[in-house]
């Protein structure tokens, strides 16, 4: 494909205003996925702040845990002020772009603060550079996040059309986690020590910002004619603090969407126990050499990558919420049965015995979340579709909003009961720092224990909470339908008048 094909579209025509389905073109979307790589770069980077902080600072895990949940709770309030903020711009550019033009330079200043503390802190000050780098990454990256989001719900408005553009931004995800673990792993983390050299990681740091910078340019600079041109709502915006303080609650009232937040709470509960464990696990638990926990990461991109097809395929002849909790069901089987295992000493292998069987289990969960990222950001905009045909109003930035505070908020949750339980555990402080460090076996055993039943059980709960949600792709083929009409009188009667 030409280059200008991915990094401009000026010769396409916009799309459709109000007749018809909008369907992007290929490069439109291509150009689009470009844009995941400020979320995926992030949710990969994130997976090394609780062992750094930890293991190798020498910062408790109370404190950790503890500041990285007030971080991710205090930038979660955030996000509604963002989601509503830009449901409510009215630039030439849109709705979404000047946001997301905003934010990624933040996330370069950010990111590289995170991963270079100045040396020598005491561990009061530590835990508050910690607090407002975090913080500040993830509001920077919300900033950019929340209104791309909300722009490729608004890029399509058929029930598989909406599924493809997720699709894309899938893939380039899984692409995106590829090549920070790669560079993680294969060359900042793989000498001697590894994942225990504190100098390995400002360079990490400073490198993964530009690259997630990049993305989000190339991004912006491929699909601003094909935004410009999306349909403008046709309301009056609204004051932004009262505005936010009228629409919140009615977000919450559409019940689709109050299923939707408590399922995804309760999962990324899970996932931030599980990730904040997960280096833990695989250098303590498993002895795995960090140059080789890359393959185990691939192996989960890999399930990732399979996942997403599939997802595809699922969801042209099933609901989405049963796509759902399929995932959910590999997940947990994932965060199960080889920590169980480990746990009963029934299982026990280590070093390079230990990679392919970790490997395996990574692609199971990884075959999971690829269902789960493709079904659940589609599940959320027919909420929103839904929501417009209940109260007359689109609200997309906040319904996604809805869904970035469920990731972040509880990611933040389960890293402090992450954090909590490494205390609770007794884990010896002094071992992160030290290569090759004996550890008590059984607190290896409950190490394994927290990182896999402790977190399948949260994702147990969200699949729980997901079985009540009622809207059938049928009720959104009517809805849509509805939606394309009323769209297409409002602008007729905006041309009349």
């Amino acid at each position: 494909m030409a280059v200008a094909e991915i990094l401009g579209d000026a010769r396409e025509p916009p799309p459709p205003v109000a007749h018809g389905q909008l369907k992007p073109s290929v490069g439109v979307k291509l150009a689009y996925s470009f844009g995941q790589m400020i979320e995926s770069g992030y949710l990969v980077v994130s997976g090394f702040v609780f062992f750094f902080y930890t293991a190798v600072l020498g910062l408790s895990g109370t404190l950790v845990g503890t500041a990285l949940a007030i971080s991710m709770c205090l930038d979660a309030l955030m996000d509604p002020l963002i989601g509503s903020f830009s449901d409510n711009v009215r630039l030439k550019l849109g709705r979404r772009l000047p946001l997301m033009l905003a934010g990624g330079p933040l996330v370069v200043l950010t990111l590289g603060m995170l991963f270079a503390p100045p040396a020598g802190l005491a561990p009061l000050l530590l835990f508050t550079w910690l607090v407002f780098a975090k913080m500040g990454l993830r509001g920077a990256a919300s900033l950019y996040n929340l209104p791309y989001a909300a722009l490729g719900a608004e890029m399509a408005d058929g029930y598989v059309e909406r599924a493809s553009v997720v699709a894309y931004r899938a893939v380039a995800g899984i692409v995106i986690g590829v090549l920070v673990t790669g560079l993680a792993y294969g060359y900042f983390f793989a000498g001697k020590g590894g994942l225990q050299v504190r100098d390995n990681y400002s360079a990490f740091g400073w490198s993964v910002a530009l690259i997630m910078f990049a993305g989000a340019a190339i991004c912006c600079a491929g699909v601003w004619r094909y935004a410009r041109g999306l349909p403008q709502p046709m309301t009056k915006p609204s004051p932004l603090f009262a505005g936010l303080f009228r629409e919140l609650p009615e977000v919450f009232r559409n019940p689709s969407f109050r299923t939707l937040f408590a399922s995804a709470v309760l999962f990324w509960v899970a996932a931030g126990i599980n990730g904040a464990f997960a280096n833990y696990a695989y250098v303590f638990v498993w002895k795995v050499p960090s140059a080789s926990i890359q393959f185990i990461s691939y192996a989960y991109f890999g399930g990732i990558l399979a996942g997403v097809p599939v997802a595809r395929g699922l969801l042209s002849r099933l609901e989405k919420k049963t796509v759902i909790l399929q995932g959910l069901g590999l997940v947990m089987t994932g965060f199960m049965v080889l920590q169980i295992l480990r746990a009963t000493g029934l299982f026990s292998p280590s070093g390079a015995e230990a990679v392919s069987w970790l490997s395996g289990n990574a692609a199971m969960i990884g075959i999971g979340v690829g269902l789960l990222s493709v079904a659940y950001p589609a599940m959320m905009a027919d909420a929103a579709d839904e929501h417009e045909m209940l109260f007359g109003s689109r609200r997309e930035g906040l319904y996604f909003a809805g869904l970035g505070f469920a990731s972040k908020a509880a990611s933040g949750l389960g890293q402090m009961a992450a954090g909590f339980a490494l205390d609770a555990l007794h884990f010896p402080k002094s071992a992160g720092a030290q290569v090759g460090a004996v550890i008590p076996e059984h607190v290896l055993r409950l190490l394994a224990l927290a990182w896999g039943p402790l977190a399948a059980a949260f994702a147990l709960a969200g699949t729980f909470a997901l079985l009540p949600y009622a809207l059938t792709r049928i009720q959104h083929h009517d809805i849509a339908g509805r939606l394309r009409t009323k769209r297409a009188l409002d602008v007729s009667e905006g041309r009349s008048s």
